[in-house]
């Protein structure tokens, strides 16, 4: 397990079903909050034994053994499973406001959306959900108006800037400010691990400035790319008008950390999936 001193990732490996958490999150009061590994569950074979793959997945994980997994996530995490609503992640960048009616959806019940990278809410007692195996989770807390933001950036959804329209979202129906929100770039894989070709820099080149491209995108000794999510989707967040010091990057990778965490380039796509976890507290609690 390689957790870079200047992470703000803990994790308590002793738990029966451990995760990883952030401490800048573990600081606010009214939320819970999360993100899984492999461990702690009850799947198999390519699946160990945490896999938190949503139910009408292609996933060939038996529904008992997933919904189980999230059943001790919950317990572990400390929030009711009934109340989690779960993405529909397809690498574009809508997000769906999620109300009281969709507790459940994507676990007990069937979703009736599509194309969903990205979950808002200011509803105590609904966890949002979104899947991993190393792309990129952002986690947004609004401290003034209680809400509450989880979206999924893989390199499309960076180009795309999710986590822009995800403050936009935020603001819209919430009124949330940016200098009130706290966001944590969650574990992904890093640059040192992610080569890329030619035509995803050339993607980035057009949706990012040019005095950023050397941050984000540096040449290798084949010829190729290494490309910097995290760093992109920082930088996202600030042209969102999050302030600098709100926004945390776990410096946790997901493909370093293959023996702790599903990474599909690790495996070549023979992998369970990891998730985010988020909720607001419900009232009295």
């Amino acid at each position: 397990m390689i957790f870079s001193k200047n992470s703000v990732a803990q994790i308590d490996l002793d738990l029966e079903v451990p995760y990883i958490s952030f401490d800048p999150l573990a600081k606010i009061p009214f939320i819970k909050h999360g993100f899984s590994t492999k461990l702690g569950g009850v799947s198999k074979g390519i699946y160990s034994s945490m896999n938190l793959q949503p139910i009408s997945s292609n996933c060939k994980d038996r529904h008992e053994n997933i919904i189980e997994n999230f059943e001790r996530m919950a317990r572990s995490i400390g929030f009711k499973a009934e109340g989690i609503v779960i993405s529909d992640q397809t690498h574009k960048t809508k997000i769906r406001l999620v109300k009281e009616s969709d507790s459940g959806k994507g676990l007990y019940k069937k979703r009736d959306y599509e194309d969903i990278d990205g979950l808002i809410t200011n509803v105590p007692g609904l966890t949002l959900v979104t899947n991993y195996a190393d792309c990129v989770p952002l986690y947004f807390v609004d401290i003034n108006k209680k809400a509450i933001g989880l979206s999924h950036a893989g390199w499309r959804g960076t180009v795309g800037k999710i986590g822009y329209k995800t403050v936009e979202k935020m603001n819209k129906h919430f009124k949330s400010m940016p200098e009130d929100i706290i966001a944590v770039i969650g574990p992904s894989i890093c640059q040192a691990c992610y080569e890329v070709d030619q035509d995803v820099k050339l993607e980035f080149e057009k949706a990012f400035d040019e005095k950023w491209h050397s941050k984000i995108i540096k040449t290798n000794s084949n010829s190729k790319f290494q490309l910097d999510l995290w760093e992109a989707n920082r930088i996202v967040l600030l042209e969102a008008g999050l302030k600098k010091n709100n926004i945390f990057i776990s410096n946790v990778c997901t493909y370093c950390n293959s023996e702790l965490l599903f990474s599909h380039r690790k495996t070549k796509g023979k992998r369970g999936s990891l998730a985010a976890f988020l909720s607001i507290n419900e009232v009295g609690k």
